[in-house]
């Protein structure tokens, strides 16, 4: 159960080396949150970054996990919550991709579809009505502003973040009173791993200030977190610019 500020005590992170996942673990776990499950494929990655977290006192139990093996996941997922409550899911894997080669290459581009928006229906989905049959928990789901408007740079990657963005906030309002919390979180540009090479858009973050973000949200309750705040306002006015203009700016 969540402790009286707030901070989860369990926690699992779906994508077990994302950046942003893991720098939120590492926050928690430097307030209260004493149990982590690393969810992802069985690498060297996922066990480097399950020792760093025991370094930080968290017990840490990593499972595997592939978000493109759907068939797998109720008995993967399920057998975490058979061991005790979780208060918080992080759902945090995807890919970018790279928007030349896979839209020449439709197999590449349906992975980051699968990826990014089929694999994590599934695990939310799964993951969901495991928290509502515990009766509590927060499913916090990475999202991103690409969702918010189909750009020719990235269309690929944002028409999937873009069906991870509805369907989480269709999961949230069906939820509603049944003491889960499903928040939405929208980062812009990301400084890590991922990111590393491309360009640097206006406002960009860090996964640390991702984390944080994530705390005050759980803390607020917040139904969707924008990463930096200032991106709410950009993306409503984006939201509105006539499609022509739209084409021609840097974006």
């Amino acid at each position: 159960m969540k402790d009286a500020f707030g901070t989860p005590q369990s926690l699992l992170l779906l994508g077990g080396t994302s950046e942003i996942g893991l720098a939120t673990a590492r926050r928690l776990i430097a307030r209260r949150t004493r149990t982590v499950w690393l969810a992802g494929r069985p690498t060297p990655a996922l066990t480097a970054a399950a020792e760093s977290l025991r370094a930080l006192g968290a017990e840490v139990r990593t499972v595997s996990f592939d978000a493109l093996d759907t068939e797998s996941h109720a008995e993967r997922l399920g057998k975490i919550f058979t061991e005790g409550d979780i208060d918080m899911v992080l759902l945090a894997f995807g890919i970018l991709g790279d928007q030349a080669h896979d839209e020449a290459d439709p197999l590449a581009a349906v992975r980051v579809a699968q990826t990014n928006y089929t694999g994590a229906v599934s695990a939310g989905l799964i993951c969901a009505a495991a928290l509502q049959a515990q009766g509590h928990g927060s499913l916090v789901v990475l999202s991103s502003v690409a969702g918010e408007r189909a750009r020719r740079a990235n269309f690929i990657y944002g028409s999937s973040k873009a069906g991870l963005d509805a369907f989480a906030q269709g999961l949230g309002d069906a939820l509603h009173g049944t003491g889960v919390h499903v928040m939405v979180v929208r980062p812009g540009f990301v400084r890590s791993r991922m990111t590393a090479g491309l360009e640097e858009t206006p406002l960009a973050t860090t996964p640390e200030e991702v984390a944080l973000a994530v705390e005050l949200g759980l803390r607020r309750r917040s139904e969707t977190v924008w990463v930096p705040g200032a991106l709410r306002m950009v993306m409503a006015a984006l939201r509105h610019v006539p499609r022509p203009l739209f084409r021609r700016l840097p974006v």
